[in-house]
């Protein structure tokens, strides 16, 4: 029977067709991501040796006075891309990876990037994500919305339960076959992208490939019930489709919607206004009030006193500092609620299979909005650690040739990922089987 089953399913125009299109598909989905990887691993590898070059090029132009040198020196900060990025592009290719910071005021530095087409980001990247959470439902939809129907619509189906032993084996023997088939397609394309990515065998990439397969079964199991209600095929198509649009297309756009009129980040406008103003202004304030605000957040340069006449480094980098201090309010509101966004949006998407597989998927790859809030936080730290660095040396006035520039090479970022696989398929596991037992109990009366 078996065999039979395989053979009519593999004589279908639609596997065959379906099966190439995924194919192609998936070979442009790796091939995008391995664009994207290649393209961030070039900009690091430049990265290394550009800053060698810029301080070999400014000690030899300002080697006489090292504030001025340090008002120009840059400093890279990198968030090292995961190669499971390359399954799951998220947000990272509208965030900067890398970070070149000089110790003047940080967040007017903070949130610049590469430039991008915009057109390329409206269109969005055709990554192996996207090929699973968007394009794997409609085939599946496509290969089971009438297996049943079709059946009872040419009469076929009154000789299978007359002639077979059990009419609910039969059906179960032509969705396994699907299953199977979709299984090995998948299983193809994650042995594929491991070997063309470079992807090691890690927990992260087990991790995806487990929350994937449960994904498309979740959709199986959406058809299961759909098709066990007993329509006729073009209402399956229908239902289906529509569960598609309202799972994949409609439900993420209103969940954005809601989350960013709950906690509108009006902050982030604000602080760039506030951190530009609030730096500018003190051209025109009292040098003494910015240098009491400046011992105030470092008490240990207290002693450094600030010269009279003629320019100093002390009140200009005093100066700088106050930027930073003024917009800091603002600057941990906006990240709060940025915080708040991410939780009320893992919240919402356990009970929505879609959007849980693209925030768990980008959270594994480390390319959801809350790594990046996370580097931008070490970026501070990073900028912190410079500065307490330097201002003791550019307060005593050292030479610039005092500091051995050798020893500074790009830092990288650590990023800790608290993924927990068991909390991100709980719900989607058990909607799965809510669908399937529930399918099978409403018709159990139609089955021997």
């Amino acid at each position: 029977m078996y065999f039979i089953l395989i053979k009519q399913f593999f004589r279908s125009k639609t596997v065959l067709l379906a099966f190439g299109i995924l194919i192609i598909l998936g070979i442009l989905s790796i091939g995008t991501g391995k664009q994207y990887l290649n393209q961030k691993q070039a900009a690091i590898a430049k990265t290394k040796v550009q800053q060698e070059k810029h301080i070999e090029t400014q000690t030899s132009l300002h080697n006489d006075d090292l504030g001025l040198l340090l008002y120009y020196l840059k400093f890279s900060f990198i968030n090292p891309v995961n190669t499971l990025a390359g399954f799951s592009i998220g947000q990272s290719d509208l965030n900067s990876h890398i970070q070149n910071v000089t110790i003047l005021n940080l967040e007017g530095q903070k949130y610049d990037t590469d430039l991008v087409n915009p057109m390329r980001l409206h269109v969005g990247n055709l990554d192996i994500s996207f090929l699973i959470i968007f394009l794997f439902p409609l085939l599946i939809i496509a290969l089971n919305f009438n297996i049943l129907s079709e059946e009872i619509e040419k009469g076929t189906w009154k000789l299978v339960t007359i002639q077979g032993k059990s009419s609910f084996k039969y059906l179960l023997k032509k969705i396994s076959i699907r299953v199977v088939f979709i299984s090995i397609v998948l299983g193809l394309i994650f042995l594929v992208s491991k070997l063309m990515l470079g992807i090691p065998l890690n927990i992260g990439f087990l991790q995806i490939v487990i929350i994937s397969y449960l994904y498309i079964l979740f959709w199986f199991a959406i058809c299961f019930f759909v098709i066990l209600l007993r329509k006729s095929s073009n209402t399956n198509a229908i239902a289906l489709l529509s569960s598609w649009l309202i799972l994949v297309v409609f439900l993420p756009v209103f969940v954005n919607n809601y989350i960013s009129n709950t906690y509108p980040v009006e902050e982030a406008f604000t602080m760039t206004i506030k951190q530009r103003d609030e730096y500018h202004k003190k051209w025109d304030t009292d040098k003494k009030e910015t240098l009491d605000k400046f011992y105030a957040h470092y008490p240990q340069f207290s002693n450094y006193e600030l010269q009279e006449e003629g320019f100093s480094w002390l009140w200009y980098y005093a100066m700088q500092q106050m930027g930073d201090d003024e917009s800091k309010q603002e600057k941990d509101a906006m990240y709060a609620k940025i915080e708040k966004r991410e939780l009320l949006s893992k919240k919402i998407a356990q009970f929505f299979p879609p959007l849980q597989m693209q925030l768990a998927m980008n959270e594994i790859a480390n390319t959801s909005l809350t790594d990046q809030v996370n580097f931008l936080n070490a970026t501070t730290q990073f900028h912190e650690d410079l500065r307490l660095q330097f201002y003791p040396k550019i307060f005593d006035e050292k030479p610039a040739n005092s500091i051995n520039w050798n020893n500074y090479k790009p830092q990288y970022f650590e990023s800790n990922t608290n993924f927990n696989l068991i909390d991100n398929i709980l719900y989607m596991s058990l909607i799965t089987l809510f669908l399937i037992i529930f399918g099978i109990i409403k018709n159990v009366k139609y089955f021997r």
